[in-house]
C-alpha cells in the first residue's frame, strides 16, 4: 500500500479592492429673478442627498457692474468676487457635506461677459423659465422699476443655445407655471432628465430661513420663508401697461424660444 500523498495547504493572499469613487452630480439651474427659483432650491435642499448653493455669482456680478442692489455691501462681503474661485467651487471642489448631488441656483443676468463659462461643461445644466408678464409684475413689487437686463431672459436664451450647441440636444427646461400646476409630475421629469431619482421629499419643506440662503434673503425671500411647498399658480398673467408692458413684450421672444422645449 502506497504512502498517502501529503499536499501542503495553499495560502492565498487577500485581494484588496479599492473603493469605487462615484463623482457627484452637479446641477446648474439657470433662472431669472422672480421665477420661483428659491422655492425650487428649497425642493432640492429638502432631499437628503443634496447640497445647495444660492446665487454664487451674485458678488461677482455686483463687483463687475457696480450696481447698487439691496444689501450690496453684505453680498460683496459674503462671497468671492473672483469668478474663477466661484467656478472652481462649483465644478471642481468637493461638494459640501460630501453629498452626492450638488444643486446650484444661478441667476442668468449674473453671468456678465467677463465671466468665463468653460466650467459649465462639467455640470448638468437646466433652465427654469416663467412668463415675462408674471416676472415683471413680481419684480417691480420689490425694486420699483425694471428693464430687460434685470430679468435675465435674453442671457438665459444665450446660455440655453450655448449648452444645446455643446451637447447637440436641448437641455432640460421647466416652466414655473407647469411646476406650480403639477409639482410631482414636472419634478419627476426634471429629475429623470438630470439622471437623479425623484423623491416626494421635494414637494414639502419646513417654513423658515436656511443657513444656505444668501445674505440678501431679508430683501427677497419673505414669501418662500413662509411657504411649506409650491403654491398654486396665479389664475393668469397680470395686465401690464406702459414701460412694464414694453419690457415684458421685449422679453417674450426669448421666453417662447425656451418654452417650446419645456418638460411637460
Amino acid at each position: 500500500m502506497t504512502d498517502a500523498i501529503r499536499i501542503a495547504p495553499i495560502r492565498i493572499a487577500p485581494i484588496r479592492i479599492a473603493p469605487i469613487r462615484i463623482a457627484p452630480i452637479r446641477i446648474a439651474m439657470w433662472s431669472g429673478p422672480r421665477n420661483i427659483s428659491t422655492a425650487m432650491m428649497r425642493a432640492w435642499e429638502n432631499r437628503p442627498d443634496t447640497a445647495v448653493v444660492d446665487e454664487p455669482f451674485y458678488a461677482v456680478y455686483l463687483a463687475q457692474t457696480g450696481l447698487d442692489h439691496p444689501g450690496r455691501d453684505a453680498v460683496l462681503a459674503s462671497q468671492p468676487t473672483d469668478w474663477r474661485a466661484v467656478a472652481a467651487a462649483l465644478a471642481e471642489d468637493p461638494v459640501p457635506d460630501g453629498r452626492p448631488v450638488f444643486y446650484q441656483k444661478h441667476m442668468t443676468h449674473h453671468m456678465v461677459s467677463t465671466v468665463g463659462l468653460e466650467w459649465t461643461g462639467r455640470v448638468r445644466n437646466a433652465f427654469l423659465i416663467r412668463d415675462p408678464a408674471e416676472v415683471v409684475a413680481s419684480y417691480v413689487q420689490r425694486r420699483g422699476s425694471v428693464d430687460l437686463a434685470d430679468i435675465g431672459v435674453e442671457r438665459q436664451a444665450e446660455l440655453f443655445d450655448r449648452e444645446a450647441d455643446r451637447t447637440g440636444r436641448a437641455p432640460p427646461v421647466v416652466d414655473a407655471r407647469d411646476v406650480l400646476t403639477d409639482p410631482a409630475a414636472v419634478l419627476a421629469k426634471l429629475c429623470a432628465a438630470l439622471g437623479v431619482p425623484f423623491t416626494e421629499a421635494m414637494l414639502r419643506w419646513p417654513p423658515g430661513r436656511r443657513a444656505t440662503d444668501g445674505v440678501w434673503a431679508p430683501h427677497w425671500y419673505a414669501s418662500v420663508e413662509a411657504s411649506t411647498g409650491f403654491a398654486a399658480p396665479p389664475p393668469r398673467a397680470p395686465e401690464l401697461s406702459g414701460e412694464l408692458a414694453r419690457v415684458a413684450e421685449a422679453a417674450r421672444p426669448y421666453y417662447e424660444r425656451l418654452h417650446r422645449w419645456r418638460l411637460v
